[in-house]
């Protein structure tokens, strides 16, 4: 379901001359198929396991797992699923939808207004400012953000402090952060800060690379409060590895 979700997404970016969506969708397109694939071989040959020191096995039955295993992909499948469940009530329904781009349209107006930046709201999800307006979509609600982050946490067996820390440095920082990039972009095209090109300048070029910025920061700061989950991104990598090196040799004995 998240490779088609995903492999359609590169179209719209390529219409929004997005290009750094559109090889970040396609990157995480390819990684939704080899899990979809490691599943199954899971599916047939029992679940994954990362032992202390680092190998990868097959476990007949889940039951099994030891102490110092780590189930990844049921870690990860968890995760997937309560970020869908964060995501696509948005993605997929219209009051949710309509509810969430009005509110953060209306956030971002206020913000202006209150600078006394002579903006206005020129529909329910457009805001004018010198007659430049700005359109906006669920993208731009950070909800992608916060359905990674809030399934990533969720899926970690921790100390309920530390989730409830995790999640405050986290999910209400992204949503605060995408309101200030929301009013740049805002602002940079209504001014016209950057020329003709501004539109594409804040929001391709500076907005993203800030949002990576931003990003990476927030990440650090969850791994350092929730150090399991450094088990689980290292364990991906382990089976993920392994699974590319073993479908090679076999492409290879093809």
């Amino acid at each position: 379901m998240f490779s088609i979700h995903w492999g359609y997404q590169p179209l719209h970016y390529v219409e929004t001359l997005d290009y750094a969506n559109v090889v970040l969708t396609f990157v995480f397109t390819l990684f939704c198929l080899l899990v979809a694939y490691i599943m199954f071989r899971e599916y047939r040959e029992g679940p994954l396991l990362i032992q202390k020191n680092r190998e990868v096995m097959h476990s007949e039955v889940s039951a099994k797992i030891e102490g110092g295993s780590l189930d990844i992909t049921s870690m990860l499948t968890s995760a997937s699923a309560l970020g869908a469940l964060v995501y696509f009530p948005f993605a997929n329904f219209s009051s949710l939808n309509t509810w969430i781009i009005g509110n953060v349209t209306s956030q971002v107006l206020w913000v202006l207004q209150y600078f006394e930046i002579p903006a206005y709201m020129k529909a329910w999800n457009m805001i004018t400012l010198n007659g430049y307006t700005v359109e906006i979509i669920l993208a731009c609600t950070a909800i992608e953000s916060i359905a990674l982050f809030m399934g990533l946490i969720g899926a970690v067996k921790a100390p309920l402090n530390r989730l409830v820390m995790a999640f405050i440095v986290s999910v209400p920082v992204i949503y605060v952060l995408n309101l200030i990039r929301d009013i740049f972009v805002v602002v940079a095209y209504g001014e016209q800060w950057f020329g003709a090109d501004s539109f594409i300048i804040a929001h391709n070029y500076i907005a993203k690379a800030g949002s990576g910025v931003a990003l990476f920061i927030i990440s650090y700061a969850v791994l350092k409060i929730l150090p399991e989950l450094l088990g689980m991104i290292d364990g991906l990598w382990v089976i993920l590895s392994e699974e590319l090196k073993y479908l090679l040799r076999r492409f290879a004995r093809d």
